[in-house]
């Protein structure tokens, strides 16, 4: 089965009638990302990932979306270890949800509490916290969690406003980044956008003052500051490559990240 939004194998609605026993463990296991090479920011965490992720942009139909770049290969995930640690102090916050996740209706006007079922933290055991009690009631655990799936929402509906911002100030330009390696063989990713700073220079007064009302300009910075984490990037893959196969090497990907 393809996944659905990245990294779930399996969204269902979160019921108390098929989920009444259920509980969750969470695990450190972090090989439901393992196969993702970028993975999509809120606004409001690029303060926190642009010292450990380069960030860039992706367009999905409308949306323009900030995303932090996981890999240069498609499938791989160079921020996951062959334990499947994460490797990174900061951990986005699209990762983090899972394994919940909110499903929108046809008109996007109704969220539904999802689970990815296949999460081996799920159990009948009693292990971990429950989902609901005695009653069928929500319990305290699972109010936290559907706060956090309202505010990660609430902060996603806020990015589009900053990308669709960025795009309308035609401030965004096709990307490429080429990664050498120690053979002198190159590998460019491609499939990215990024802010142009000749644009951003030639912005006038009002439309430069608007950015800096809304912090949108710090954001900016922030962006074009962690274009230097490509380095890390490059060494990790680099890394990762003296152990993979060759027929691997020659794999020429764009950035896969969904925006929902």
């Amino acid at each position: 089965m393809a996944k659905q939004l990245l990294i779930y194998e399996s969204a269902v609605p979160l019921s108390s009638a098929a989920h009444r026993d259920l509980s969750f463990e969470p695990v450190p296991d972090y090989a439901f990302a393992s196969g993702i090479n970028a993975v999509p920011l809120t606004a409001i965490e690029i303060l926190a990932a642009a010292s450990e992720y380069a960030i860039v942009f992706t367009a999905s139909g409308d949306d323009v979306m900030p995303v932090a770049v996981l890999g240069v290969r498609s499938h791989q995930n160079l921020y996951v270890s062959a334990d499947a640690r994460w490797q990174a102090k900061y951990v986005p916050a699209f990762v983090r949800r899972y394994p919940f996740v909110f499903s929108a209706s046809p008109d996007q006007k109704t969220l539904t509490l999802c689970i990815d079922d296949t999460h081996p933290g799920f159990n009948t055991d009693g292990r971990g916290e429950r989902l609901f009690d005695a009653d069928g009631k929500p319990t305290a655990y699972a109010g936290r969690v559907l706060d956090f799936l309202k505010e990660y929402q609430t902060q996603f509906e806020r990015t589009r406003v900053f990308g669709s911002h960025l795009k309308e100030l035609g401030l965004l330009e096709p990307m490429e980044a080429i990664v050498s390696l120690p053979g002198g063989e190159q590998v460019p990713l491609r499939g990215f956008l990024g802010v142009s700073r000749e644009r951003l220079r030639a912005l006038d007064g009002d439309k430069l003052e608007s950015l800096a009302k809304t912090d949108e300009l710090e954001l900016v910075y922030l962006h074009l500051a962690s274009m230097r984490n490509f380095n890390d990037v490059k060494d990790r893959f680099v890394g990762a490559m003296a152990t993979a196969p060759a027929s691997e090497a020659a794999d020429e990907p764009d950035l896969a990240a969904s925006p929902a």
